[in-house]
């Protein structure tokens, strides 16, 4: 029986109550009713990550798996191979062998009582996109938009948005689909996905998939399970904060309905319902010779405060700012679909934390690679833009974290930002940075795909001379003279300075320190510098005398 159909039995049970059946005839359709339920949830069941259209990893141990009675046989078949799982605890799993690019192809999975069937289904590149707003920043509102969505035909580019969800215990489940990327579509994908896939799509040749799971103006403790924050002393308080909101979810989810529906009664007696003649209008009179009429007869208008707006009642599943809730609701049940690697873009949500993330962010990346149990696949993230809002120090700490954490790659847009938009529009170079990262740390190829990360100082008499990594073809001065760069001696007052680039080098040097000591390179909110290699990518900021 279809979970429609139950709901309506349920509904008639309810009917039959207050109509005033008799008990006995009651009990004995409600016990009928109830045995077509169960054997409804039956029937087998696969994890709602695979539908049809799914992209499955190439060359990996491919897991399947989903729920289905205590004990049932359930067999799976993917072109040409065949597993078979019994399941246990309601559960059930099977592993395909590597599989080479390619589809469409069909999925089935067959239990005793019923068969799906998953149709074009594609075997090539899968990458989780996570993160925050700039993650979430759909192609719709890129700044390219029109133009590139005119054009975003590529049935072989598919993404899979995860539904929005927090959770204060891991779940198994998420909701979403997998989607074709067509021009209609297209504007619903991550712009920065959008653009990584695309390009990845077209440098291999092969279909890629994007799992998009992010959530706006979220941090980086809330996308860490708990396991990963106790395994780190300075991160347990965060590690206590979840386990005391786990504690507390079964007495606020008993209170929550009740609590909530309070709140929506005191919110319909706060609102006040606005005359239409006030909308683009006149809104105030102090004119001696105006006068206000309704219905033909003199109003006296009377000012009236406005009183606070009722407080909406916490959800037991806390704040998506709780640690380890999105982990729990948007990374957990994703645990173990096959996967190539990460694309991150977060950051601005730790901010303010900028020490403590240089801990935090590299346990995130560890977290994540345990869970899944893929080895160290590839984590590529982005460093924060530049915004009148973000210190330097998150950049840093940024930096810090790719220059610590193996098998990482860091992209620098501080070319692309925004003084005052912390959602600057220009994805296209964002993607298609992460996507160099990838085709060099993932696929093997011997492209750049950083700019110039500082390296060493040496002092020269009354100069600085700084050497980089990630040259490129060579360092270049975009649009003039070198801009951003600071100096100071040991009194650690950092002033403007010339920079030249010299070969590999960059030389600096200020009249006013005659004894240089550390430089700096774009230490500001808003950096405005220049410094780039001649593949066209923007060195990262630093400081030469970092803690």
């Amino acid at each position: 029986m279809a979970r429609e159909d139950i709901a309506r039995e349920q509904e008639e049970l309810a009917a039959m109550r207050t109509k005033g059946w008799n008990a006995g005839i009651l009990r004995a359709v409600a016990l009928w009713a109830v045995g077509l339920s169960s054997s409804a949830w039956a029937e087998v069941k696969l994890n709602p990550i695979f539908t049809d259209g799914a992209v499955l990893q190439q060359d990996a141990n491919v897991p399947v798996w989903g729920k289905a009675r205590e004990g049932e046989k359930v067999t799976v078949q993917f072109d040409g191979q065949s597993a078979t799982s019994t399941a246990k605890d309601g559960k059930w799993m099977v592993h395909f062998k590597p599989h080479k690019a390619g589809g469409p192809f069909v999925l089935t999975v067959a239990g005793e009582e019923n068969t799906i069937t998953l149709k074009n289904v594609l075997v090539g590149e899968v990458w989780v996109c996570s993160g925050q707003s700039n993650m979430q920043f759909a192609l719709e509102f890129d700044a390219n938009a029109s133009t590139e969505a005119s054009t975003a035909n590529y049935p072989k580019l598919r993404t899979f948005n995860v539904r929005r969800k927090n959770s204060v215990q891991p779940l198994a489940e998420v909701e979403g689909k997998w989607m074709e990327c067509t021009p209609a579509s297209s504007i619903y994908f991550t712009a920065v996905g959008y653009y990584f896939g695309r390009d990845l799509h077209k440098a291999t040749g092969v279909p890629v998939g994007l799992i998009h799971s992010s959530w706006g103006a979220t941090s980086a403790q809330a996308w860490t399970s708990l396991d990963g924050l106790e395994k780190e002393q300075k991160l347990h308080r965060y590690a206590e904060e979840a386990k005391k909101l786990a504690a507390n979810f079964e007495q606020a989810s008993a209170t929550y309905p009740s609590e909530l529906a309070d709140y929506q009664e005191k919110l319909k007696k706060w609102e006040v319902e606005v005359g239409a003649a006030y909308k683009e209008t006149l809104k105030s009179w102090t004119a001696e010779n105006q006068k206000l009429k309704l219905e033909g007869k003199p109003v006296i208008p009377q000012p009236k405060p406005v009183q606070p707006r009722p407080t909406m009642p916490l959800s037991p599943d806390g704040w998506p700012n709780n640690p380890t809730v999105l982990f729990n609701g948007m990374i957990a049940p994703l645990i173990p679909y096959a996967i190539k690697g990460v694309i991150w873009y977060q950051g601005e949500g730790n901010a303010g934390q900028s020490q403590e993330y240089r801990t935090l962010f590299p346990r995130l990346i560890a977290d994540w690679r345990e869970k899944w149990g893929q080895g160290d696949f590839p984590f590529l993230f982005v460093q924060v833009a530049p915004f009148q809002n973000l210190p330097p120090e998150i950049r840093e700490a940024q930096l810090l974290s790719w220059q610590k954490t193996p098998n990482t790659a860091m992209v620098v847009i501080t070319d692309v930002g925004n003084a005052t938009d912390i959602h600057p529009r220009q994805k296209e170079p964002v993607g298609a940075r992460l996507a160099l990262a990838a085709r060099t740390l993932a696929y093997g190829e011997k492209i750049e795909y950083s700019g110039p990360v500082f390296d060493a100082i040496k002092i020269d008499g009354d100069r600085a001379v700084l050497s980089f990594k990630h040259l490129g073809s060579g360092l270049l001065a975009k649009d003039g003279d070198l801009q951003g760069f600071t100096i100071a001696g040991a009194d650690k007052k950092f002033i403007a300075a010339k920079a030249e680039i010299k070969g590999d080098t960059v030389v600096v040097s200020s009249e006013k320190v005659r004894v240089p000591v550390a430089v700096r390179y774009g230490w500001e909110n808003v950096p405005h510098v220049n410094l780039f290699n001649k593949e066209g990518l923007p060195a990262s900021p630093f400081r030469t005398d970092a803690d």
